[in-house]
């Protein structure tokens, strides 16, 4: 048997699915065909290669083989330690004496294309990103007809071997940025990477920072918007979520599907949105100021009536705060990991039979159920995890602060909301543009949406060369 035959059914014990076929070309050669049939496909190894070999199997000798295999993606193996990669990756391997040539014919393990069911919209496109690297990359190449949109791969993780590709416009894209993510991804040593949101930690560092600081994200058009500002793509397979790099604070505020709907209609909804940010953040925390420290500041009539509802209730505000606080908490988790089918029937239900049974059991007051409800319908509309994690963690530095100083604590808080937020970077950007430091370009394309004819400039945020993107006649 040849030599690196054996190794490889060495290195491959104990896996059934290891496919080894010989076919005799001379009275001394074999040719080895090898792959794994759980991650190939038998179709394709026998169009491909088994038939080609077959009917010309007296005229294939060690010198032209290359030119009996078809496929798409052939190429010669120089090292023998590179098999195992390519085999994994559903390559079919043919050795003949010391050649060996690796054909792609991956077998198809991937559902197909749908809608995204994150980031939903009424209007735009309606395709969603898969786990196939290869068919997410083909969506966003579908919009981008451009040789300048470049892609770098790497191979992370020891056992795993995913494949991230970095995607950016070589002239638009900040080159030293470009270069930072790639060397970070360099130096990423790990055993597997089952998910983009391994990636985002890993580089970002999970611990610096509550806020999302890289986006991830299910539709192929907000990545290509992205990527003609001048950020970074990348592309992570077995992951149907694409990062971008750096992503701030307002992206995460304003979804694509702004784009989609004229300026004039649109910038009363981006207003509402950051008014229900700071409802959602600090609006228990201000309840709890008023009712136990400030009540000067209620008018008398509505102070006499929160006097009433109060009465008989047996725990003071701020736990029964915290109480209602952490019901919901738990009712929003359940909606998530409940089916679909009726999740949602059952949160609401919930919610009702809880909300009305408290008031009437005297445990709760009616004007705290319709805080804490105002605060999470508010805190609803942000769809990103991450960034309701960073709501709930802001919600509870203000409430505690606002039960021990009224009013002045809700300042303080409020405060710190500021100062962590605008120390906050994202890859060395400042997460809190473009508010601070004020940047006119990027405002006027996320927390104020101008009129396309107007949209003609690249924020100097993400490049520093082909800012224009449009010229007016």
């Amino acid at each position: 048997m040849n030599p690196i035959v054996r190794r490889i059914k060495e290195e491959f014990s104990k896996n059934p699915d290891l496919i080894i076929k010989d076919i005799a070309i001379s009275l001394f050669n074999k040719i080895y065909i090898i792959y794994l049939e759980t991650v190939s496909g038998s179709d394709k190894v026998n169009d491909y290669i088994l038939k080609n070999i077959i009917y010309a199997k007296d005229k294939i000798n060690t010198h032209n083989i290359a030119s009996f295999l078809a496929g798409p993606n052939t190429k010669e193996i120089k090292e023998i330690d590179q098999i195992e990669f390519y085999l994994t990756n559903g390559f079919t391997c043919i050795i003949l004496n010391n050649r060996i040539f690796a054909i792609e014919t991956k077998a198809d393990l991937t559902r197909s294309i749908g809608s995204p069911e994150i980031e939903t919209s009424l209007n735009g496109p309606k395709d969603g990103f898969t786990e196939n690297i290869q068919t997410n990359i083909g969506l966003i190449k579908r919009r981008i007809k451009s040789s300048t949109l470049k892609i770098e791969n790497r191979i992370i993780g020891r056992k795993t071997g995913t494949q991230v590709g970095v995607m950016y416009f070589e002239d638009i894209a900040d080159k030293d940025l470009v270069q930072d993510v790639l060397t970070k991804l360099e130096t990423i040593d790990i055993d597997g990477i089952v998910d983009s949101s391994s990636i985002a930690f890993l580089l970002s560092g999970e611990k610096r920072c509550v806020y999302p600081t890289v986006m991830q994200t299910e539709r192929p058009d907000l990545v290509v918007s992205s990527l003609m500002e001048g950020k970074i793509a990348l592309v992570v397979d077995t992951s149907c979520f694409v990062l971008i790099i750096p992503s701030f604070f307002i992206d995460f505020i304003n979804p694509i599907n702004d784009n989609y709907n004229k300026s004039i209609n649109v910038n009363f909804i981006k207003f509402i949105r950051l008014f229900s940010f700071l409802v959602a953040t600090f609006t228990p925390a201000f309840y709890i100021a008023l009712i136990n420290y400030n009540q000067e500041a209620i008018p008398t009539t509505l102070l006499i009536n929160f006097a009433i509802q109060r009465e008989g209730v047996p725990f003071p505000a701020i736990i029964e705060m915290i109480i209602m606080l952490v019901i919901c908490e738990i009712l929003k988790e359940s909606d998530l990991r409940f089916p679909s089918s009726y999740g949602s029937a059952i949160s609401i239900l919930g919610a009702i039979i809880i909300g009305e049974a408290s008031v009437n059991a005297g445990l709760v007051t009616p004007i705290m159920i319709i805080v804490v409800a105002v605060t999470f319908i508010s805190s609803l509309i942000f769809t990103n995890t991450e960034m309701n994690h960073a709501i709930r963690f802001f919600r509870v530095i203000a409430l505690i602060a606002a039960a021990l100083f009224g009013l002045y604590g809700l300042s303080l808080a409020f405060l710190y909301f500021l100062i962590y937020t605008v120390t906050t970077s994202s890859f060395k950007k400042p997460y809190f543009a473009p508010f601070a430091p004020f940047d006119k370009v990027y405002f006027l394309d996320t927390a104020f949406k101008t009129s396309l004819e107007n949209d003609t400039k690249r924020s100097k945020l993400f490049t520093s060369k082909n800012l224009r993107k449009e010229k007016k006649n």
